[in-house]
């Protein structure tokens, strides 16, 4: 369960790009998928069986809500593990997150409070999600607007007591440890440095993005290419981490032409291979 896979570098799969992938082909490591668009059996899931016989898929949850203390769907489990069937991916991964109370759907990545009592529930509901879809699952950190007076402990303490007591693994977004950074005044080295030293293999995906700044602080939209400070964590994260860890492009609104999405993942191992330079 602790083994790397060695993807390499991959982008998102994105509606717009569908034809271009279809067509040409293009030359990416992986793709990865937000699962809950490939549930249906319309044009989505068509292209992504087609796809998945050229790439190595890796599914990303975005509304599951794995903390959700009221609401939780298991309809929807069932549904991730029908479709895990189907496409075999080599990476499954969910949010350190809650969105769902009783019948409301919140669609949001709401932060959990980072107390004993979150920490209990979390392992639970990670441990049934692994048992059903008998596979590891990555658990991602988030950006978070705010912190709770309530919490116990860091969000990087709290993901590596979830990773010791379930076995699962940790997807590390390098733009949300640098969005939270700037917004709550932390350090995104010493998170950083607690997540290096979880045993080999632990961290099985990175992810990065662009982020929005306003007034108020960073946000995390997904719209713009991977900025300076967030390629130096990048290097940072590497000289601590290893090369082999795979690594996503993210970009979710105002898409760019794929070409983009596609330098951005060619800078990625650029700056993989400036960070191993220095070792």
């Amino acid at each position: 369960m602790s083994t790397v896979n060695p993807l390499g570098y991959g982008v998102g799969l994105r509606t717009p790009h569908y034809r271009e992938f279809l067509e040409k082909r293009p030359a990416v490591d992986w793709l990865e998928i937000h699962s809950e668009n490939y549930f249906g059996q319309g044009i989505d899931l068509h292209v992504l069986d087609t796809l998945r016989a050229d790439y190595p898929i890796s599914m990303h949850g975005v509304g599951l809500g794995l903390g959700s203390a009221q609401g939780y769907p298991e309809q929807h489990i069932l549904q991730l593990k029908t479709l895990a069937q189907r496409i075999k991916p080599v990476l499954i991964s969910e949010h350190l997150c809650w969105n769902s109370i009783q019948s409301r759907h919140l669609n949001d990545l709401l932060p959990l409070p980072l107390t004993s009592g979150a920490l209990e529930l979390i392992c639970q509901r990670v441990d049934h999600l692994q048992n059903t879809l008998q596979q590891r699952i990555l658990l991602e950190n988030v950006s978070t607007y705010l912190r709770f007076n309530a919490d116990e402990m860091s969000e990087a303490a709290f993901l590596a007591r979830v990773v010791q007591r379930t076995g699962c693994g940790i997807l590390l977004d390098i733009n949300n440890l640098y969005v939270n950074q700037i917004n709550h005044a932390e350090s995104a080295s010493e998170a950083l440095d607690t997540l290096a030293r979880l045993p080999a293999g632990s961290i099985g995906e990175i992810h990065l993005a662009g982020h929005l700044q306003t007034e108020l602080g960073l946000v995390d939209h997904h719209g713009c290419r991977v900025a300076p400070e967030v390629w130096k964590l990048y290097e940072a994260a590497r000289r601590q981490l290893g090369s082999a860890i795979p690594t996503l492009i993210e970009w979710d609104t105002d898409i760019p032409d794929l070409a983009v999405l596609l330098d951005e993942a060619g800078l990625a191992k650029h700056h993989t291979r400036l960070a191993m330079e220095l070792l």
